[in-house]
């Protein structure tokens, strides 16, 4: 930096007012210093600029309100500044340009806060009821912040949270878009997931929902941020893509935070033709932010225990696989099948979790049965037939011991029941087996005939053509034939995920193809309890 600082006031009570020096700025209400800020957020002798051997360097002067360089909070001890800082005395915010020596940064990097606030999360919490004038907040804003408390006990997974949480902010705060983004990984260098976006009644028609680096900014520096398009200080002025192509008249980033830690950023915005967001509108979007942060953490919890859980399922699942020489990637291939069939049939979210935590362990009593029946060539006796049967019920068994696995015992003990009451192990009939059951067991039998068991003929797999063939012929007899109607629907994906996954396996599609009344599938493959 030259030896040459000059601050321009862009705040409202001081935008247009310009201060230089070339060696010293005192700074606060005293009539006797260098730049006079009259506001009673300033102290009487707030901070001080001094030129030192490396450039330009500001430190506070214990004032009550505080010294901020771009968003965050600096003490006594010389904090360096540059052309295009921020800097903050109070509420009074300068910024400082170059003159004469200084050598400024390119004006494509001006976008200007014009208030920020503290966001450690106890004073948000104190902003829910309470404005920034210390007035009772109205009962419209009261509302707001009290429905978003409702929303973690109503909404059925995280992302009906976030959306809902974003909606409400969006418009209580009149914003035209709205983005809530998390961080994961490392506070320094966090990678962003998008959880949310909203539009208000009158937003610009874009792809931008938020700015990255403001978003980046107001996350690092750990301090909600109000910016502003309109306090750009020339004509040629260029915006970041983000803001101009989303037409952003001004933004709000509040951080989304709990006392254990900084979780993320919600972004709002209003157009260049609409009113800009007010300090009031940060304060109350920051007073947000900190109530829903807590049931945010909460969600996020719940997920990394739903996670966990997931691997832990699969790690079972390829426990029973590993004893199983035939039957590796089964229950993966499987459980594809079953959620595209759940989705083509128009399963509710909650069914179709429950299809993804149970298709994995749908054969988890194999664990019981004997390595000499499960593995062995060719067919079973009549008492090792019976034997490996149990493993339904075995299976239904271990999962009865935990509680969170109830849901998914339905599907355990009744897949290999039959539409027409000869299956096993109730002899169920029709609609008397549970329709998640009928759904695995369409997807079960697909696999077992068109992956290498030791039953089949030759020891070789079926065609997708042949499966898809002897599927439809026992409709109404061992499968619920809306299940199959449905399955038949979506071959295209099904022969999509199938060569996906068996990469390595060729099929000659006719071959073997006599008649669709063969029996030949149903006596060797269908028929044996161990696919």
């Amino acid at each position: 930096m030259g030896r040459l600082i000059r601050l321009r006031g862009i705040s409202e009570t001081v935008k247009g007012k310009v201060w230089e020096s070339d060696s010293l700025l005192r700074v606060g209400r005293l009539a006797s210093l260098e730049v006079v800020l009259e506001d009673s957020s300033v102290s009487r002798q707030h901070a001080e600029i001094n030129l030192g051997p490396d450039g330009w360097f500001v430190r506070d002067l214990a004032s009550t309100n505080g010294t901020y360089v771009n968003g965050v909070r600096i003490g006594t001890l010389p904090q360096p500044l540059r052309p295009r800082d921020i800097v903050q005395f109070g509420k009074v915010i300068l910024l400082v340009e170059g003159g004469g020596e200084i050598n400024e940064l390119p004006s494509s990097k001006a976008q200007h806060i014009l208030a920020t606030t503290p966001s450690t999360y106890e004073e948000g919490i104190r902003r829910l009821a309470f404005d920034r004038h210390q007035m009772p907040r109205p009962g419209e804003q009261l509302m707001a912040l009290l429905r978003a408390g409702h929303h973690f006990v109503h909404a059925h997974c995280p992302e009906d949270l976030y959306r809902a949480i974003l909606n409400d902010a969006v418009s209580v705060l009149a914003a035209q878009r709205g983005a809530i983004l998390l961080a994961e990984g490392s506070e320094t260098n966090p990678k962003w997931r998008l959880v949310a976006t909203a539009s208000g009644h009158h937003s610009a028609r874009s792809s931008h929902f938020y700015s990255k680096k403001l978003t980046q900014r107001c996350f690092s520096t750990g301090v909600s941020l109000l910016y502003s398009a309109f306090a750009a200080l020339d004509s040629d002025t260029r915006l970041g893509q983000s803001i101009s192509e989303g037409a952003m008249g001004s933004v709000i980033c509040v951080l989304l935070r709990t006392p254990r830690r900084r979780l993320g950023v919600m972004h709002l915005d209003r157009g260049l033709d609409h009113q800009s967001f007010t300090e009031d509108d940060l304060h109350l979007a920051d007073a947000l932010a900190a109530h829903v942060s807590a049931t945010i953490e909460s969600a996020l919890l719940l997920q990394q225990q739903r996670d966990l859980f997931l691997k832990t399922i699969t790690t079972l699942a390829q426990a029973v696989e590993l004893r199983d020489d035939y039957t590796g990637g089964h229950t993966q291939r499987v459980t594809r099948y079953a959620l595209l069939l759940a989705e083509r049939l128009g399963l509710d979210r909650q069914h179709t979790e429950i299809i993804r935590l149970g298709s994995p362990l749908h054969d988890i009593g194999k664990i019981g049965i004997d390595d000499a029946i499960l593995r062995k060539p060719g067919k079973l006796t009549p008492a090792e037939y019976e034997l490996m049967k149990t493993h339904t019920v075995k299976g239904a068994e271990i999962l009865s011991n935990i509680p969170e696995m109830a849901p998914i015992i339905p599907i355990v003990r009744h897949h290999h029941e039959r539409w027409d009451g000869t299956g096993y192990p109730d002899r169920l009939a029709g609609t008397e087996i549970p329709y998640l059951a009928r759904i695995v067991a369409v997807a079960d039998a697909f696999d077992a005939i068109t992956s290498p068991r030791p039953y089949h003929a030759s020891n070789r797999p079926r065609s997708y053509t042949w499966a898809f063939l002897e599927l439809e012929r026992q409709a109404g007899r061992q499968f619920d034939p809306d299940c199959v109607a449905a399955f038949l629907d979506i071959r295209d994906l099904i022969h999509k995920a199938m060569h996906e996954f068996l990469p390595h396996l060729e099929w000659d599609d006719q071959a073997g193809i006599t008649t669709v009344n063969d029996p030949l599938l149903s006596e060797e493959i269908l028929a044996d309890p161990r696919y």
